[in-house]
């Protein structure tokens, strides 16, 4: 690098540039970074759409969901997640609305998710899940029936109808 006063900032830096580069090997990585350029990301987050989308509901449900060891939640999630596929990312608790009611709608659905539930229990707490069968009394030490679940999403349903958020 040159040590001449008369030589400009810009121009000084350049130099600089050029000398680091004419040491340093060629990568394809470092090809594509100056491809990109410094406004790679710019405007832009680093999250993903789909993601924020799941942190957003992620959020509605820590707040408003009564459920000690977060099962309820991270099937719920998981299965949100699955349908948010094809959906719009800019309004995630209107898909959360959205598949509520259709869960409540179908017994086999609802049954389908508890069972979910339950074995997402069991996973966590290391224990045998309790499965209820459908038109039968749940066992007593059961912690997620098939009522308790419709309640839980009920609240939840009346939440987002409210546009509690």
């Amino acid at each position: 690098m040159s040590d001449d006063p008369e030589t400009k900032p810009d121009e000084r830096d350049e130099q600089l540039e050029r000398e680091i580069r004419a040491n340093r090997k060629f990568s394809m990585s470092e090809a594509l970074g100056r491809m990109a350029g410094g406004d790679f990301m710019k405007g832009g987050s680093p999250v993903s759409r789909k993601r924020q989308a799941e942190l957003e509901i992620d959020e509605y449900l820590r707040r408003r969901l009564v459920d000690s060891g977060g099962v309820v939640r991270g099937v719920l999630l998981r299965r949100l997640a699955e349908s948010l596929m094809n959906a719009d990312y800019d309004q995630p608790l209107a898909a959360l609305a959205e598949y509520i009611p259709r869960i409540l709608a179908s017994d086999d659905l609802l049954a389908e998710l508890v069972r979910e539930i339950d074995a997402e229990w069991g996973r966590v707490q290391g224990e045998r899940p309790y499965f209820q069968q459908p038109s039968r009394p749940p066992h007593p030490d059961d912690p997620f029936t098939i009522d308790s679940v419709r309640l839980t999403l009920l609240q939840l349903r009346d939440g987002l109808a409210s546009n509690e958020t």
